[in-house]
């Protein structure tokens, strides 16, 4: 004890406390590093959580003892990463999370026979709202959903029963598209007795007013979705194929469909003459005698019963013979329905960059597209959208230079060591993580440490030596001239070494040289001292 107090006591107040302050500083330094590294990896168990959701799974998680860290206000749940997939079926084994509402599941813990009509009703209601929003927030870019269903009961002794309506509030990422709108209305309408997917409302979270639910023309919003629907597949189909000849992104295509969504029912006869079927046919005969009286007319004659003269002929007679046939002749007839979305019309324009090539110094030089190419990317697109020339449609494939010159650093998939291990993005960051650790440790140790240490131990050396040295026979120190005493420039050539008898003492002296050469600092510093204390 004794000696450690001696030598805090020769070390100074100053020095012991920055060797305090250090020390401190080093061990939380590698406490640090050692908890960070030994801390294991968290990736994200669920997001977008309602806070229902959120405090069931903590409590689960609490429960069953794991690690886990809460982001965004508690809607994202980090853990460890290796115990996330056993963690989401455990969870969903549990019926979590719920989605933020009451679905059907709120019929699994109702006593059914002490509960009324009415409050059934309300739970179907509630049940069917809650199993639409969870539907509706697994379409993309819809972070959370509410659904609120308005079904009327229809009245005793009433003709026409109130027609049910619907009010849906999301929340997106973005926006939606009109497709997405009309999907989410027949959705509902679809999934509720008698709605229709006019009478459904949506609204957005900044109050926005995305559908009405009073549409008075929806043939015609579904027109526009389906020319958009045709015009956006056969752009893509262009650029698809054109962008394989010229490069990717070297191409602009606009496209516009003429559409006539005017539904048109014809109805005509057809008569085929050869085609004949008889039907009915009706013969008739008749036949007539007169005798000739030699053209008189007397009483005798007209007598009923008078006997004519015998030997007298019939001189007139006559036959008439009469046929009627009826034919049925083949008749066809044809209904033909146009419905509505004709294309009349396709007119395309596409935009090509010409040739890049490298000069003789290294640069990019442009060139244009010849009129043989051009005529080739024409017949391409041509045969892409069906190009009728009755139709009216109409192609045209310019070459101009586009502003922005192409990239010459291809951007490639990973490959090497990386691409064989396949490693991910989070994977690399933790060993880039790691090896920064790692540095900041060697840069400690050897920029902090070790000089401090060997500046400590250095002190002591070159005090003791020159103690020492200053503690020699007084034979040598009476031989030796004034001029040769120890000077406090702290080089060797300032002691002379011949002077001094012995061995062991020369090399003493020769050490407490090289000290002093190596650490003059400390060497004026201890000579400074020594030459503050009072003489004893």
């Amino acid at each position: 004890m004794q000696g450690l107090a001696d030598f805090l006591k020769s070390i100074g107040a100053a020095r012991f406390g920055a060797m305090i302050a250090v020390t401190a500083a080093l061990i939380g330094f590698f406490a640090f590093v050692i908890m960070r590294v030994t801390t294991p990896q968290m990736t994200t168990l669920f997001t977008d959580l309602s806070v229902e959701d959120s405090s069931g799974i903590i409590k689960d998680l609490e429960r069953q003892g794991i690690q886990f860290e809460i982001r965004n206000e508690g809607s994202i749940i980090m853990v460890p990463k290796d115990k996330v997939t056993r963690l989401r079926m455990k969870l969903a084994e549990g019926g979590l999370p719920k989605g933020g509402g009451v679905g059907y599941e709120v019929f699994d813990k109702s006593d059914a026979l002490g509960t009324t009509s009415f409050v059934q009703n309300i739970n179907h209601l509630r049940a069917l709202e809650g199993e639409l929003a969870r539907t509706i927030r697994a379409i993309d870019r819809i972070q959370a959903a509410r659904v609120h269903l308005v079904l009327p009961e229809r009245p005793l002794f009433a003709r026409e029963a109130p027609e049910p309506s619907a009010s849906i509030v999301v929340r997106v990422r973005g926006s939606l598209e009109a497709q997405q709108i009309r999907a989410i209305r027949h959705l509902v309408a679809s999934a509720v007795n008698g709605l229709k997917p006019q009478r459904v409302s949506i609204v957005d979270e900044a109050g926005q007013l995305l559908a009405d639910g009073a549409a008075t023309d929806p043939e015609q919003a579904v027109g526009d979705e389906r020319r958009i629907s045709f015009e956006k597949r056969m752009r893509k189909q262009v650029e698809d194929i054109v962008s394989s000849v010229v490069g990717s992104g070297r191409a602009r295509v606009q496209l516009s469909a003429d559409f006539d969504f005017n539904k048109i029912t014809q109805t005509s006869d057809k008569f085929d003459p050869e085609g004949r079927v008889l039907r009915s046919s009706q013969t008739r005969e008749e036949q007539s005698m007169t005798a000739d009286n030699n053209g008189q007319v007397t009483v005798n004659n007209e007598l009923p019963g008078n006997q004519q003269n015998n030997g007298v002929a019939a001189k007139d007679q006559s036959k008439k013979s009469e046929e009627t046939n009826n034919y049925e002749i083949s008749r066809t007839t044809k209904t033909e329905v146009t419905e509505a979305g004709r294309v009349n019309r396709i007119s395309v324009a596409v935009l090509v960059d010409g040739i890049y090539s490298k000069n003789d110094k290294g640069e990019l030089a442009y060139q244009d597209r010849t009129k043989e190419q051009l005529d080739r990317i024409a017949t391409l697109v041509r045969s892409a959208i069906g190009f009728d020339q009755k139709r009216g449609d109409q192609v045209e494939v310019v070459n101009l230079r586009f502003a922005d010159a192409p990239s010459t650093a291809p951007i490639g998939e990973p490959g090497g060591f990386l691409g064989m291990l396949q490693f991910t993005k989070d994977d690399v960051m933790y060993f880039v993580e790691l090896g920064v650790m790692m540095l900041l440790g060697l840069i400690v140790l050897f920029l902090v440490i070790r000089p401090l240490v060997k500046r400590i131990l250095a002190s002591d050396e070159v005090a003791a030596a020159i103690s020492g040295v200053l503690a020699g026979p007084a034979a040598s120190e009476e031989s030796a001239p004034a001029g040769q005493a120890l000077l406090p420039s702290g080089t060797a050539s300032a002691i002379d070494v011949a002077t001094i008898q012995g061995q062991v003492h020369a090399q003493s002296v020769h050490r407490v040289g090289e000290l002093a050469e190596r650490n003059p600092n400390e060497t004026v510093a201890i000579i400074r001292q020594w030459l503050t204390e009072p003489a004893k």
